[in-house]
């Protein structure tokens, strides 16, 4: 059976009415927003007295606005977005009210013929008898029709039951899952099938309507507040996780120092032995360079004198070649005699005294392990060194040996 809504002159414009009511709802009463309608901080709306009864669920102990006391307000989180909201001592009555959507409240009301308030209060037409209602339920089809139906149309051999009826039924149904309600003022507690007793008179059963729905108005504030308790345990927990993030880059860049520490004492050391065999090297150097300078100057002078020598022996006179001869004698015979510096020992050009052996070390910096619970100390001792350096002297130099 297909029905459609008993309002024909906005059959037009029912699909944009019906995207600015779902904007105008209340996701607390999943109600049209009632006035006052409070903006929170998160720039979600909600009616006041929805925005309150979950505040106070979720602040029991918090004074109401009529109490001689002073509160010192309270929090509660937003139903859309979970966004945290602080309320002063004032608590809801101190959210500014969204004029601007009671306003386009009151618009809608007046252009639109349908009631905004429940949609329970739309009447729906049947399709095929277009000018009936739909008032009855067929038990055997299980769908709504109305009263021609069952005279002359398809449901003329279904069982039909009043559509009243079968609304309380169902609303039965779906209330055992509610839990019994103490209701707020008194200490009678209320249960949600007692309230829907058949044998009502239509004006204690819309009453009993009323209280329901008011009940599980607060059954699902109570759900609020059981979510912002989830969500307490949820925030704690996303700070547990930021906290161990915090201490492993703490961590990190405590152990990066102390790599680069121990980096920083092998460069340093490696200096001093590079400079230690750069000055064993230079010392050798200038040893053979003087050697072979002696050498140089012996043999350039020898090479002199042998051709003065030969020179001479070409001289034609005799007076002459006799006088330079003897002095030539005398002269080969001396160069002859000139002791040079002893030639480097064998062996001294090896720089194998110079080697060093890093196998034990390695094997040590290959065991560098972590010291639970040695970290502590290890702070402490570190500013106890750095405050040594500062009042420290320099330090003695090291021996230029491996």
């Amino acid at each position: 059976m297909n029905f459609t809504v008993g309002f024909k002159p906005l059959l037009g414009d029912a699909h944009s009415m019906d995207n600015l009511e779902k904007q105008l709802i209340c996701p607390i009463c999943l109600e049209m927003f009632s006035k006052p309608v409070v903006i929170l901080p998160c720039q979600h709306n909600l009616c006041r007295k929805c925005a309150n009864d979950v505040f106070q669920a979720s602040n029991p102990l918090w004074q109401s606005r009529g109490s001689t006391t002073v509160s010192s307000g309270g929090r509660f989180r937003c139903p859309s977005c979970r966004h945290e909201v602080v309320l002063d001592r004032h608590g809801v009555y101190g959210l500014q009210r969204n004029l601007l959507v009671e306003n386009i409240i009151d618009i809608y009301k007046q252009e639109s013929s349908r009631p905004l308030h429940s949609k329970a209060e739309q009447h729906l037409m049947c399709e095929e008898h277009e000018e009936e209602k739909i008032n009855i339920y067929c038990l055997s089809c299980e769908v709504p029709t109305c009263s021609l139906c069952k005279v002359f149309g398809a449901h003329k051999d279904c069982e039909v039951a009043p559509l009243p009826t079968i609304y309380k039924r169902q609303k039965r149904q779906d209330l055992t899952l509610l839990p019994r309600l103490e209701c707020s003022g008194t200490n009678t507690t209320y249960c949600s099938l007692d309230l829907l007793s058949s044998s009502d008179p239509p004006v204690l059963a819309s009453q009993n309507t009323k209280i329901i729905d008011s009940e599980l108005s607060d059954g699902i504030a109570m759900l609020v507040a059981g979510n912002d308790r989830v969500q307490a345990v949820i925030t704690q927990m996303e700070e547990v996780c930021q906290t161990i993030e915090d201490n492993s880059r703490k961590q990190k860049q405590l152990l990066n120092q102390r790599f680069e520490s121990l980096c920083a004492v092998l460069e340093e050391r490696k200096g001093e032995l590079l400079q230690a065999l750069a000055r064993e090297q230079e010392e050798k150097l200038q040893r053979v360079r003087g050697l072979i300078r002696q050498y140089g100057d012996h043999l350039e002078a020898s090479s002199k004198l042998v051709e003065s020598a030969i020179q001479s022996m070409e001289e034609p006179q005799m007076a002459l070649y006799l006088q330079q001869a003897k002095e030539l004698i005398n002269k080969v015979g001396a160069m002859s005699k000139v002791e040079l510096a002893g030639r480097p020992e064998p062996g001294y050009e090896s720089m194998e005294q110079f080697t060093v052996s890093v196998e034990h070390v390695a094997e040590m910096l290959r065991t560098i392990d972590f010291q639970p619970g040695a970290s502590g100390e290890e702070e402490d001792e570190e500013v106890a060194l750095d405050g040594d350096e500062g009042t420290a002297g320099p330090e003695e130099e090291r021996p230029d040996g491996p």
